[in-house]
């Protein structure tokens, strides 16, 4: 019973490895928010990839990164960082936007 249970747990340390390499691989764009702009206002990402986006707001104020396309949002604080992982695009361009900043916040997510 001991070695089975020994068994076990090197499999469940296997798979919990191969999890953790796994998340490690996604790839990952930044993007910066700050007064109402974001930086790059392009982020071109590979199709049908899952992928992380790691948001930065370097401004002074509350900043948001919305696409109503791809059923996101997130909305950060002065100087917060965060992340938002997106499931495989298929190829295209996708708009996101700022709902602070409607007018000068605006990109897209093309995926190639």
């Amino acid at each position: 019973m001991a070695r089975y249970a020994r068994q076990l747990l090197a499999c469940a340390a296997l798979t919990l490895a191969a999890g953790a390499v796994a998340a490690q691989e996604l790839p990952t764009f930044r993007l910066e928010m700050k007064n109402g702009h974001f930086d790059p206002t392009e982020v071109v990402v590979p199709a049908n990839t899952r992928f992380k986006l790691v948001l930065h707001n370097a401004g002074t104020d509350a900043e948001e990164f919305e696409s109503l396309e791809l059923k996101k949002e997130k909305v950060l604080a002065p100087g917060a960082t965060s992340f938002v992982v997106f499931a495989p695009l298929k190829p295209g361009s996708y708009r996101f936007f700022g709902e602070f900043h409607p007018d000068t916040a605006q990109g897209r997510i093309v995926s190639r």
